[in-house]
């Protein structure tokens, strides 16, 4: 079973559920109480939009137990002792690693947490989730070619651009070391 929370030196990054979507898409006033941490202001993020979240829950509809934790995940700050547990931003997988392991990756950061590495250490964590699977090879991730504060986050995190997809976006791709649980 792939474990459904991972922690980081500044997040935890908790797997999105099947109700924490619910709750975020139908009863926006829940959604922080089960999360257990404050909302920003401008929630969702960037690309991280209801189309999204209907996603992730179709397929942690579908796919049932074995689904967990191969979409959304959801950045937490941790407490400090001047600000409450926070969350700051989502991002995850597209779903589990096809045939040749390869997985794809995204992540979105709230406005008011920018520009404080907390995406790096988001993509971070992902990446360390993967290899705590055991069965990502490869991950691969996108962005548009005038962002290039994401950009870097994808450098920072050892990824290597491989040129425009046909979709105009810049790919990255980068090899992961799998460890068994």
């Amino acid at each position: 079973m792939i474990p459904l929370i991972h922690q980081t030196p500044r997040l935890t990054l908790l797997a999105a559920s099947r109700a924490l979507l619910t709750a975020e898409l139908h009863k926006p006033r829940y959604f922080p109480v089960l999360l257990g941490a404050v909302l920003p202001t401008d929630w969702p993020p960037g690309e991280y939009d209801e189309d999204a979240m209907r996603f992730f829950l179709d397929q942690l509809t579908a796919g049932g137990r074995t689904a967990a934790g191969w979409y959304g995940w959801y950045a937490i700050r941790k407490a400090t002792p001047t600000s409450p547990k926070t969350l700051v931003g989502a991002g995850g997988f597209m779903g589990p690693p096809d045939a040749s392991g390869t997985a794809e990756i995204g992540y979105s950061i709230a406005a008011d947490w920018r520009g404080q590495g907390l995406a790096t250490e988001l993509v971070t964590g992902l990446i360390e989730q993967a290899e705590r699977t055991g069965m990502v090879r490869r991950l691969i991730a996108h962005t548009l070619p005038d962002n290039p504060a994401s950009q870097q986050v994808l450098l920072a995190n050892g990824f290597q651009t491989m040129g425009l997809d046909p979709e105009g976006r810049v790919r990255f791709e980068r090899i992961v070391e799998p460890q068994a649980l």
